[in-house]
């Protein structure tokens, strides 16, 4: 049985990915910072499958660190990494800017996704085999006003997604950058810091892609043939255009 391990796991894409994979026959490491919503999850999906959880934050390095090192020897061997944790703070230009928001979206988007992959990559290497799922987005194409450094985090995401390929397709190992549009979750409240009405009006007039899209897509790219590699993936809910453009009301 193939092990996965998702970060993010307790919310939006990264529960959504979660539960499919193991309707797929995955064992399944699940991360996040919430301990009791990860014990939740666990105890959901553990009538389907094998479950180990690691509660951390990644933008932290000696909490990731600590906690691949806390793993079982029987859940060390694994196939499937998915960077899904991330976040987006504020929405305000560059001069207004919250220094404290800009932290918090490279040392989590960026950083925070470097410092897993090291604790992983090289058991994939040693393995010669291995699948590594970036979620980046579409403000990786198209940089927006009062978003600069959110698209700069996802950007590097990207880059990084190139520069992995690039060092680990000798290895055997496959690597998927997918970049989501307009997608359903608590992005845009924690985005807005709380504020369900703002955070709720952003998805509205439309039909926006559902965390279950993206697992289906995520599904697809790691399940495909042995020959076969999903370099980049671009998703967008069918009333968006481009990161900026939505055609509400259709």
């Amino acid at each position: 049985m193939k092990t996965a391990i998702i970060t993010g796991a307790t919310s939006g894409i990264g529960k959504a990915t979660a539960e499919l994979l193991s309707q797929k026959g995955f064992r399944m490491i699940l991360c996040g910072r919430r301990t009791e919503v990860l014990e939740q999850i666990k105890t959901q999906l553990s009538s389907v499958t094998e479950v180990y959880t690691l509660n951390f934050d990644q933008r932290h390095l000696h909490e990731v660190e600590n906690a691949f090192s806390s793993l079982p020897d029987s859940w060390k061997n694994i196939d499937v990494l998915v960077n899904n944790a991330g976040n987006a703070h504020g929405l305000e230009p560059l001069s207004d800017g919250n220094t404290e928001d800009w932290d918090a979206m490279i040392d989590g988007n960026v950083k925070g996704l470097l410092y897993v992959s090291k604790c992983v990559i090289p058991g994939m290497k040693e393995r010669n085999s291995g699948h590594i799922v970036n979620i980046s987005s579409v403000a990786a194409r198209q940089t927006y006003a009062n978003g600069v450094v959110y698209c700069a985090s996802k950007k590097a995401v990207d880059v990084i997604s190139d520069g992995m390929r690039l060092e680990l397709t000798e290895f055997g190992i496959k690597v998927t950058n997918i970049q989501p549009g307009l997608v359903e979750t608590d992005f845009s409240k924690v985005r807005f810091k709380g504020d369900e009405e703002r955070a709720n009006a952003v998805y509205q007039g439309y039909k926006a892609l559902q965390p279950e899209d993206i697992a289906d897509a995520i599904s697809y790219c790691i399940n495909a043939p042995k020959h076969v590699a999903i370099s980049d993936l671009t998703i967008y809910p069918s009333v968006q255009s481009e990161p900026r453009t939505v055609y509400k009301n259709l």
